[in-house]
């Protein structure tokens, strides 16, 4: 079972158990078991896996299923009736609280901290730990007292002055109290809203403390760090900083290079077990002692301070990379390599504040990768997006950009990233002794790999700082990054790709004039292009020479496909002038964006070239031209019509990716501007004085094709009023899904609310009458009571809307309604259960919930479901007494016919295979539906071995052994995972094979004392079928359902029918052989079971009490066989 916090609405009294578990406590206890109902949710297709939990900022917890599909929320103590929206972007799920939407949408918190996709990828779940890493950040300039804090259960971490800082880490069980202590929240009705943070905290944004990532012989000479050695300069003297994964100074390489290390990781100490720090390290400043020079770093005479700051699987935590740089800084580094990154977004993070202000601060500059994000827009990551950084992206031995290298505009201000590039396409290099890296990359000597990525074109760079901080002494690190950019080799690319050039570091020695204003940034020019004025910026050159120097001008700049731009779009006035020794004398760079058709981001770089190419200064030039755009007005009001700033509205691209949340400003209003197109709007005024209820506006369809005002108006929503028969029963949950019609071959995306019931919301349309198809909204919600021996009863009610999205009223009759007896059984003892009964969407997508009754097995409930075409499936997990997740069972969605009673048995043997009917029926075996299925040459497997004997599949594991294989006449094929119940891959030949697949599964009688071990084997043939056809492969399951107790056992001494039915391939087909088979002593001995009339086994039982098992063999009429045998099946009792 899961934790009882947020279930004190139910009407039951609950207690908490060992591991979270909820348990019913009161006199209504039935004596099936006791049950507890609480608001759940979920969303997204397929079969479930085991539960994942992982708890919010705000002490919430966030329920997923094992394939990270959000299954629900519980709500912590205290926030029993708080709303939640939940919305699907990109293929992660955000779940956030109502009183953190403002918060959210006004920058104060980061948006990472309800991305819950992101946050098991990191490793922040619930299981992997039990507090939640936050970087909070202070107003003003010095931290205030931190008892707030820890008296809220935080832990605190490192100080991190730079950012004015504090790492900390709120324990996971306490996490409403300290959202409580550190925010101002008002209760208003239903609903709280928060609008800031408590004045004693002075918070000025809490952040999660995310995880940063690594950024995965001829290339040192090509960024001319041979010559530069020949000249008697490599970096000797000076202090290099590699911040990554750590150093191995066991490598002949590095042995004499590091003089100061520390871990800040939370490691296993500085050392490098993953490999990619001493790879880095050795590219910068190695030796090549091992490989006799042959694999020597640019800049070997440096020295190098470790600082570990990514652990020994490559990730780091944010605090620890902050921590780092402040350490390197404070060693004296002249130069820091940072190849590592994350994803930027919109404003400027704490890593990019850091690099800023030391940069500022000190003589250091910081090297940083760009990432590794391919060939996009805006996929430069953080830090590399810090306009501090030198960052850099990649290119292979020929100078072309490597087609991962991660490109601007950088996000937010469009400003130009990378800087320059560098070599980082299969670079060998330094191996870590016992790495991960070095098992398994590419060795083309004892002790070095070769690997690619931003990593790898960093410590080139890096070096190359190296060695100028040598030659110049004297020489900030912003005047290191002038002259590396100025002296770089261009290429045909956009200055947006590359930045100048790739790092030319013989040019780099001999510059003599720089620039040290950095990229022109043009920045964007509003459509249409017809009037914009042209736009003038100055470039000044300096002359450190004791002669002058005369420079011819030009501008060369690319559109993002590397066509050159318009005519007359870029220029340099004057096209020739004359530096004077020891002087500066400047230029003027026009962007003129009336010039050409197309739009877009362009860039490139003006050169200054002498007569005699011995001095080169390239300075990079970026514009945007925007596209057709136009002014969105978001005006929001509350219920007397007054303007209101607790608002927020989200505005999704229908044509485009494209999702931001807005805020509302202090007037209401806010006018953004946008690209022509259509989007879906919808607004939520949260409640104020005027208000107790939350009104939601939604606007299916907004042709933007001219400047656009919205005024986002709570009286235009209507409540949900809705009644059900029985008038004890009451509204325990309620979810709201909302979908727009998007372009055709753009991702669904879905967002909706999950609430702990329907009062106090609204929900209303915006806008024109739109088509039907245009927009798509399903309510959904329960009314519980108990029927007189204290058992759950629950209407489950659920409306497709089509065209008007709005609240409306409903008044349920009893003949509307089936009924459904629905029964758990229990094999096993002092087990409990979680039962879900969910809604579907028209196209079989889970959305919103699952109504989630918990309690003790074996379990009955009574369920009415409202006949109006909306489909319905019921699943069940069963927990042990310590609430670990055990197994899974999955029903199928379907319609429930008005005035019919049925029953849904579930957990109750005989436990085999199952398929659900015939070959294909139930979907897709990719998206998580039972079956064997062909595309190209991948064979797709997903067999269950443990369904119910109603043929409900299963999920879950719980396995004592599992063992999968697949045959191709004879020959062992390897596969992705094992066992099957999970989706399985094989990789097979083209040409038409037998095949032999098999299945063999045991679990733990603890778990369950019938079906303790499954194996099925298969025979088939198989040929190649085109990469864009799926065809569903002939295998074919039995399925036995005989009438057992609720305990799968049945009566000794007595005969016995067994129903049997055919499963996949050969259902509704006439086997060429069906033939079975029982034990009654575990599979020690056979004997051949007849069947009857083909549909049923009639057996007679030992008059001992024991166990029956049962085998099936089948050969269908295309010769395809089946082998299946279930020890235990199920049990007999006296």
């Amino acid at each position: 079972m899961v934790a009882a916090a947020g279930l004190a609405s139910t009407a039951l009294l609950l207690t908490a158990l060992p591991g979270g578990l909820a348990r019913a406590a009161s006199a209504g206890t039935s004596a099936d078991g006791s049950f507890s109902v609480s608001a759940q949710g979920s969303s997204g297709t397929g079969k479930p896996r085991p539960l994942k939990t992982v708890t919010l900022v705000t002490g919430d917890q966030v329920m997923m299923d094992g394939a990270g599909k959000v299954t629900g929320v519980v709500r912590a103590k205290g926030r029993e009736r708080m709303p939640f929206s939940v919305r699907e972007i990109d293929g992660h799920t955000h779940v956030v609280p109502g009183d953190a939407e403002l918060l959210l949408a006004r920058g104060k918190l980061d948006s990472r901290l309800f991305d819950v996709t992101q946050l098991v990828a990191d490793g922040y779940d619930d299981a992997g730990r039990g507090d939640l890493p936050l970087i909070v950040t202070f107003k003003g300039k010095k931290a205030p007292a931190m008892s707030p804090f820890t008296g809220a259960g935080a832990k605190m971490g490192r100080a991190l002055p730079v950012v004015n800082g504090k790492a900390m880490r709120p324990v996971k069980k306490r996490g409403a109290e300290f959202w409580d202590a550190v925010t101002d929240t008002a209760a208003k009705g239903d609903a709280r809203t928060t609008a800031g943070f408590t004045a004693s905290t002075a918070v000025e944004k809490v952040w999660l403390d995310g995880r940063r990532r690594a950024s995965l012989d001829k290339s040192v000479p090509q960024i001319g760090a041979s010559t530069a050695w020949a000249a008697g300069y490599d970096g000797t003297g000076v202090k290099v900083a590699v911040l990554d994964t750590g150093v191995d100074k066991t490598h002949p390489d590095l042995a004499s290079q590091v003089i100061a290390e520390q871990d800040f990781s939370g490691s296993s100490g500085p050392g490098d077990k993953f490999g990619h720090g001493t790879h880095v390290a050795s590219i910068m400043a190695g030796t090549g002692a091992k490989s006799g020079g042959k694999y020597k770093g640019v800049a070997p005479g440096a020295k190098i301070l470790n600082g570990k700051v990514l652990d020994d699987g490559g990730w780091g935590p944010d605090s620890g990379v902050i921590a780092g740089m402040e350490w390197a800084v404070a060693q004296g580094a002249d130069v820091v390599n940072l190849s590592l990154g994350y994803t930027d977004t919109h404003g400027i993070d704490p890593l990019e504040e850091t690099v800023n202000r030391l940069s500022a601060e000190s003589d250091t500059l910081f090297v940083i990768a760009a990432g590794n994000e391919g060939a996009s827009e805006q996929t430069v990551g953080s830090p590399g997006s810090a306009e501090a950084a030198l960052t850099v992206g990649a290119v292979d031995k020929s100078d072309q950009l490597g087609d991962f290298s991660s490109r601007g505009p950088r996000v937010g201000d469009g400003g130009v990233k990378p800087d320059l590039t560098a070599p980082g396409v299969d670079i060998t290099a330094a191996a870590a002794a016992g790495s991960d890296l070095e098992a398994s990359k590419p060795s083309p000597v004892p002790g070095y790999i070769t690997i690619g990525g931003t990593s790898m074109a960093t410590p080139h760079v890096a070096g190359a700082a190296a060695i100028l901080a040598q030659q110049h002494p004297d020489w900030t690190g912003e005047r290191i990054k002038s002259v590396l950019t100025a002296s770089a080799k261009p290429g045909s690319y956009s200055s947006f790709q590359q930045g100048t050039g790739r790092t030319d570091l013989v040019r780099a020695l001999a510059q003599g004039v720089v620039t040290e204003q950095g990229p022109i940034n043009f920045g964007s020019q509003q459509w249409p292009h017809n009037d914009d004025e042209p736009v003038t910026k100055q470039l000044t050159y300096k002359n450190f020479g004791t002669e002058p120097v005369t420079l011819d001008l030009s501008v060369d700049a690319f559109s993002v496909d590397g066509k050159p731009t318009a005519e007359g779009m870029f220029s340099v006035s004057p096209q020739r002038l004359t530096v004077p020794a020891g002087g500066e004398a400047s230029a003027n760079v026009t962007a003129d964006t009336r010039s050409g058709s197309a739009d877009g981001t362009f860039g490139g770089s003006v050169s200054a070239v002498s007569a005699d190419d011995k001095v080169a200064v390239r300075t990079a030039v970026g514009v945007q031209r925007e596209v057709e755009s136009f002014d969105l007005t978001l005006k929001h009001i509350d219920e007397n019509g007054k303007p209101t700033s607790d608002a927020v509205t989200t505005v999704e691209g229908l044509d485009r990716d494209f999702y931001t949340r807005y805020a509302a400003e202090e007037d209401g209003e806010l006018t953004v501007r946008l690209p022509k197109g259509d989007y879906g709007l919808t607004g939520v005024i949260h409640p104020d004085s005027t208000s107790s209820a939350q009104a939601v506006l939604m606007q299916p369809r907004l042709r933007l094709d001219q400047d656009t005002t919205v005024t986002v108006d709570p009286r235009q929503a209507q409540p949900l009023d809705i009644t059900v028969p029985d008038a004890a029963a009451k509204n325990t949950e309620a979810t709201v899904a909302i979908r727009y019609e998007r372009a055709a071959g753009m991702p669904k995306n879905t967002s909706g609310y999950w609430l702990p019931t329907f009062q106090g919301m609204r929900f209303g349309q915006l806008g024109p009458e739109v088509p039907a198809d245009t927009g798509f909204a399903q309510y959904s919600g329960d009314w519980t009571t108990q029927d007189d021996e204290g058992r759950p009863v629950t209407y489950h009610l659920s409306w497709d809307r089509r065209g008007d999205l709005g609240g409306f009223a409903a008044k349920v009759e009893q003949n509307q309604l089936a009924k459904v007896d629905f029964q758990a059984g229990a094999p096993a003892a002092d087990k409990d259960v979680l039962v879900a009964v969910s809604p579907h969407m028209p196209d079989g997508d889970l959305w919103g919930r699952y109504d989630l009754l918990r309690g003790d097995l074996p379990l009955r409930t009574t369920d009415y479901i409202l006949d109006n075409g909306v489909k319905w499936s019921f699943a069940m997990q069963q927990y042990s007494a310590e609430g670990a997740s055990e197994y899974q069972l999955q029903g199928t969605p379907r319609t429930w016919q008005a005035g019919q009673s049925y029953t849904e048995r579930f957990n109750v043997g005989v436990f085999g295979p199952a398929l659900g009917g015939a070959a294909g029926s139930m979907g897709s075996v990719a998206m998580g539906n039972p079956g064997v299925e062909r595309s190209g040459n991948v064979i797709t497997a997903l067999l269950p071995l443990f369904g119910d004997g109603a043929g409900h599949y299963d999920s879950g594991g719980g396995y004592a052994s599992a063992e999968s294989s697949l045959q191709a006449d004879g020959e062992e094929i390897p596969h992705s995972s094992s066992p099957a119940d999970s989706i399985t891959e094989f990789t097979v030949p083209d040409e038409a094979r037998a095949y032999k697949l098999t299945l063999d599964n045991s679990r733990d009688p603890g778990l369950s004392p019938v079906s303790t071990r499954v194996r099925a084997e298969w025979t088939f043939r198989s040929a190649g079928v085109p990469e864009d056809e799926t065809t569903d492969l002939p295998l074919s399951v039995v399925r036995f359902s005989p009438e057992l107790s609720l305990d799968s056992t049945a009566k000794a001494g007595e005969r016995f029918d067994v129903p049997f039915t055919v499963e996949g391939a050969s259902a509704g087909r006439q086997p060429a052989k069906l033939a079975f088979e029982v034990s009654y002593d575990e599979g020690a001995t056979w004997q051949t079971a007849e069947a009857v009339d083909g549909t049923h086994l009639s057996l007679r039982h030992p008059a001992e009490p024991g166990s029956v098992s049962l085998r099936a063999e089948l050969t269908d009429d295309s010769g395809n066989t089946l082998l299946q045998t279930i020890e235990r099946a199920y049990l007999t009792a006296g």
